[in-house]
């Protein structure tokens, strides 16, 4: 196990390091002056001189690397061209909300598809598998920033049953929560449909093994047939499937955050985009990442847990 860990650990930090480069390349990549790309057209020459000196442009592009990949190393993401606050201070401010609404999207998805994703393998070719069957294409179907556009219309403009901005008051648990019950209904209906599908798809393919028949054939109760002994297994690709797809929930939590106007990592990359505020855009860019490598990590872990012959692929 502990060689496994070391193998993965290895290529978490060689896909860091890929993500660094591509990321400090980008800007320089761009026509033109990189300062200027940064401050803008109309900065001063003293900016100008000032931003070069702090960034270390006048430097060899190796070293400037080298200082870019060590301060990142440190947790040094830099600091905002406006204000002159810490990147990594601005990130971590926003960084709470994006994982609550990524939290709340997947727990939800989980705890509705994963059901409907048994029961469908239980009784296949029934109505009920047919059913899920649709409402999981449909729910895949539909873009999450469409699906939060139509929420917004219907539950807060039409119904007005729940707020439609922000993210509550800080500190009212209780207002927080309605603010996110949209923004999390959004995101994680795709989801559903995902694993309702996989967990039917391994579930079928599981109630078809030995150790299925035989815990029948000793007059194992279906529930615990299903439960203790099919689900357990079945559910590793899910667990693979929701690694991989972390990604996916913080794409789809930009749109949401956009929509209903909420803090988070994602709409401070929208912003800063649109200001041209490079140093934050890169700083946030870096910790989702690693965010994402760190949930791939865990998963494959935990699965190499369960079932040792994970093991022996890597």
């Amino acid at each position: 196990m502990s060689s496994y860990i070391l193998k993965r650990l290895g290529l978490s930090a060689a896909v860091i390091l890929t993500v660094l480069i591509v990321l400090f390349s980008l800007l320089r990549l761009i026509p033109g002056n990189p300062v200027t790309i940064a401050l803008g057209p109309q900065a001063t020459p003293e900016a100008i001189a000032r931003y070069t000196d702090k960034m270390n442009l006048d430097q060899p592009v190796l070293t400037q690397f080298a200082t870019y990949a060590g301060n990142v190393v440190t947790g040094d993401l830099g600091e905002d061209i406006f204000t002159g606050r810490k990147v990594s201070t601005i990130v971590g401010e926003q960084i709470g909300y994006s994982l609550t609404l990524m939290i709340a999207a997947m727990g939800w998805a989980m705890i509705l598809g994963i059901p409907l994703g048994c029961l469908a393998a239980v009784r296949p070719n029934t109505w009920l598998d047919r059913i899920t069957g649709v409402l999981s294409v449909g729910t895949i179907a539909i873009p999450s920033f469409l699906m939060a556009i139509w929420a917004l219309l219907i539950f807060s403009v039409q119904l007005r049953l729940l707020p439609a901005m922000g993210a509550g008051e800080t500190g009212n648990r209780a207002d927080q929560a309605l603010h996110l019950i949209l923004p999390a209904f959004a995101v994680g209906l795709g989801w559903v449909g995902y694993l309702a599908r996989m967990v039917r798809a391994s579930m079928l393919e599981v109630l078809g093994e030995p150790f299925v028949r035989s815990a029948r054939a000793f007059g194992l109760s279906p529930r615990r047939v299903v439960f203790g002994y099919a689900l357990p297994v079945a559910i590793l690709p899910t667990i693979t499937l929701i690694g991989m797809g972390f990604g996916g929930l913080i794409s789809s939590a930009v749109f949401a955050e956009v929509i209903f106007a909420r803090p988070g990592v994602g709409k401070l990359i929208f912003d800063s985009v649109q200001a041209r505020n490079f140093p934050i855009v890169q700083g946030a860019v870096v910790v989702t990442t690693a965010l994402y490598i760190l949930v791939v990590l865990m998963s494959d872990l935990l699965v190499s847990w369960i079932d040792p012959r994970v093991r022996s692929t890597l």
